[in-house]
């Protein structure tokens, strides 16, 4: 692939990394270090903020001790990373865009759990919580619509895997297939086989042509 073109995949990869890291951890900040925006309604009976600190993982999930999901949160975001540049040349934008808001979203929550555990005085630089604070609280009846409270990093995130599950069909890279360099070697192995046919048919005519006007044929005159 052309040097310029990858540069360019990868600025359009970072780009959409750096903004949603950017987004989601000024929000965190301050929303953390102002105690007003702590319990405040912005959408009377639909949203507000709420301000939390998630050990766990997303959605409140608490199935692992928060170094684990701490550990597993930074090899996932390393993997998920290698394949995308190892991948580059078959992404396309659209895709390098969706992956570049997965990443940061991962990267911003992550910074949470590296630096929270010593700002927030939870333990060791693993030992993080994760900052949440939008509360989407709607109830029909006694039910809630999303009972969850998430961040920036999470809206990115969903956002992104929902585009992708949408479109996948549009915006996922496909494999190389080896259809065009079968129809080339089909095509020349025809050629081929033309070229003989006609060679023959050439040779039969030429053949046919010395009947008995041929030198060596006894009945000539």
């Amino acid at each position: 692939m052309d040097l310029s073109i990858r540069a360019k995949k990868i600025l359009v990869f970072l780009v959409p990394v750096i903004i949603v890291i950017g987004l989601d951890q000024i929000s965190k900040y301050v929303v953390r270090t102002n105690s007003t925006l702590h319990r405040l309604d912005l959408i009377d009976g639909w949203l507000a903020f709420n301000f939390t600190k998630n050990p766990g993982m997303a959605l409140g999930m608490d199935w692992l001790s928060t170094p684990t999901i701490s550990t597993i949160a930074i090899i996932a975001t390393i993997g998920i990373t290698t394949y995308i540049l190892l991948t580059l040349n078959k992404a396309g934008y659209a895709y390098l865009i969706c992956m570049g808001m997965i990443v940061g979203g991962a990267l911003g929550n992550i910074a949470d759990r590296l630096y929270m555990g010593v700002v927030g005085g939870y333990g060791g630089i693993l030992d993080g919580h994760v900052v949440d604070f939008i509360h989407f609280y709607l109830k029909i009846g006694d039910f809630s619509v999303f009972p969850y409270i998430f961040n920036v990093a999470d809206i990115a995130i969903s956002t992104s895997i929902i585009i992708l599950l949408l479109f996948h069909k549009r915006i996922m890279p496909l494999e190389d297939e080896d259809h065009d360099d079968g129809k080339e070697v089909t095509d020349t192995t025809d050629k081929r086989e033309r070229t003989g046919v006609e060679i023959t048919k050439g040779e039969n005519l030429e053949s046919n042509s010395e009947g008995p006007n041929d030198k060596n044929d006894p009945g000539a005159f």
